[in-house]
């Protein structure tokens, strides 16, 4: 890939603005195709994420790109100007989805022979890379690979009637291998990615390889500071391996626009570039598009895109940092079982952006859990503020427990830690708290749990950062807050959805 792309304009539903071609609220069909296009050709992104993940998807993509804005594809040849990149189902994971990672594989040779005749050009790319979510062994990658060589491509080689081959009858199939990206999401996983890339390469012996580093699941299943710390310490450890195995490791990492999921805004992009120098391609979902004005979106696109990653993920203490991981991790994790109900019982209310198939996330997975469930990540976060209780203070009394050789591994590895917080804190509701503990034990939430947040809340006064609303915004979303849950109490569900939607207008993202 030359140039190497800086932006991958995603699928994510965290939008709480409905763009003004989209049909309904809900972007689906035909809407994907266009919103493609515009990803490349209004906000300038150098690739698209084409998701089969978790929702239906239209496997004509390239052919609709290519015939309804020709004019465009002209110039900017699909492979070599701009990426168009298929995120796959883990048939491991996700056991419902597992002829749909059979089904997007398919796609790339279609897409070849339609780019190979749109561009008269039979060196064409087209599709040649995708991307496998929730790996945790290189074994998956490793099948991916041979899945599409031996069993996509290769099946043009099979002789069904004597002296007769598929290529004979169907044509050769191209491209012959593909590029297949790790997305890495548990906290295993990060750890172990070293293990993951060299057992890979083992097999494949690739040039170079691309590593997806998630922010968004970590969070939601470990907390924001385990998240942002076992990202650092994956990045390294993958570069690291790079240098050693003599490789090109060229990093992604999965950024959303709340604190809690990477906080990758318009206006934040210098804060996010100095959190993670190392990053090669940072996604743009879409609240980052839709929720800001058009012009301010596509100049923090262009301001990522003229920017070039300048030095490594450094990480100085990794022992101190993988205790400050597991100390602030034992204290979310219990928070987050006390609020799961709470947590459903809001997330009904949350509008949906895509067309989602029923999905529980890493968190229903975890055995530590015992069958604790919880909504995708975006829901999960959208939840939680609209409770007033923004998800990237739960924990945070663990800070009481480091010590100092910890504290000072965590300030130096966690760039925008105050940041991040201070920004987070602004949406923390006091009365919010107070209402839900006088309903100890109802909707599922005890005192317990409240009492464990009110602890979060004054260990962040405690080290400076001030909790609760600091401008109109933040005390709009306060009384809309506030009003939620009066909502809830009183039954008035249409009310309660109508102010979960305009909090989320306030925090420009769904979650």
């Amino acid at each position: 890939m030359d140039p190497l792309p800086r932006t991958m304009c995603t699928q994510h539903p965290d939008n709480a603005q409905i763009p003004n071609w989209s049909r309904d609220g809900v972007i689906q069909g035909d809407d994907e195709i266009h919103e493609a296009y515009l990803a490349y050709s209004l906000y300038g992104c150098h690739e698209v994420m084409w998701d089969f993940e978790g929702k239906d998807v239209d496997i004509y993509v390239v052919r609709k790109l290519l015939t309804r804005y020709p004019e465009y594809f002209r110039n900017r040849v699909i492979g070599r100007d701009v990426y168009l990149t298929l995120r796959l189902p883990n048939p491991w994971a996700e056991t419902a989805e597992k002829k749909v990672f059979s089904q997007a594989l398919e796609l790339i040779p279609t897409a070849y022979d339609v780019a190979r005749e749109f561009y008269g050009d039979d060196g064409i790319k087209g599709v040649f890379q995708v991307i496998l979510p929730l790996t945790s062994r290189a074994e998956e990658l490793v099948f991916t690979y041979r899945y599409y060589e031996r069993v996509v491509a290769g099946k043009a080689f099979l002789e069904l009637v004597p002296g007769m081959k598929v290529m004979d009858v169907l044509g050769s199939v191209k491209p012959n291998t593909i590029d297949v990206i790790p997305l890495i999401e548990d906290l295993n996983s990060m750890l172990g990615i070293g293990k993951i890339i060299i057992n890979y390469w083992r097999f494949i012996r690739p040039s170079s390889i691309r590593v997806f580093i998630a922010r968004s699941d970590p969070a939601m299943n470990y907390g924001l500071i385990p998240a942002v710390l076992a990202a650092k310490i994956a990045l390294n450890k993958a570069l690291t391996l790079g240098r050693e195995l003599g490789i090109e490791v060229y990093s992604i990492i999965g950024v959303g626009s709340t604190p809690f999921r990477g906080h990758l805004t318009p206006l934040n992009v210098d804060n996010v570039i100095k959190e993670y120098p190392c990053i090669i391609t940072f996604t743009i979902q879409s609240a980052y598009r839709y929720d800001y004005p058009e012009d301010v979106a596509i100049r923090g696109i262009t301001d990522l895109n003229n920017r070039r990653p300048n030095e490594e993920c450094r990480i100085n203490d990794q022992e101190a940092l993988i205790r400050v991981i597991k100390k602030f991790m034992a204290k979310y994790q219990g928070e987050i079982e006390g609020l799961a109900n709470i947590i459903n019982r809001i997330s009904r209310y949350i509008p949906p952006r895509r067309a989602r198939k029923l999905h529980i996330g890493l968190f229903g997975y975890n055995r530590g859990f015992k069958g604790v469930i919880l909504p995708r990540a975006i829901t999960f976060v959208a939840s939680l503020y609209s409770l007033g209780i923004p998800p990237e203070i739960l924990g945070f009394s663990a800070m009481e427990e480091l010590s100092d050789r910890e504290y000072n591994a965590l300030r130096d590895t966690y760039v925008n830690l105050v940041h991040d917080l201070s920004i987070a804190a602004g949406y923390v509701c006091h009365e919010c708290l107070d209402a839900l503990m006088k309903l100890d034990g109802e909707f599922g939430i005890e005192s317990s749990t409240i009492n464990a947040i009110k602890k979060d809340i004054e260990t962040l006064e405690e080290i400076g950062i001030k909790t609760g609303p600091n401008n109109y915004e933040t005390k709009k979303h306060e009384l809309l807050a506030q009003l939620l849950i009066n909502s809830i109490i009183e039954g008035k569900e249409n009310d309660a959805a109508k102010y979960a939607m305009e909090m989320a207008q306030i925090r420009h993202a769904i979650g």
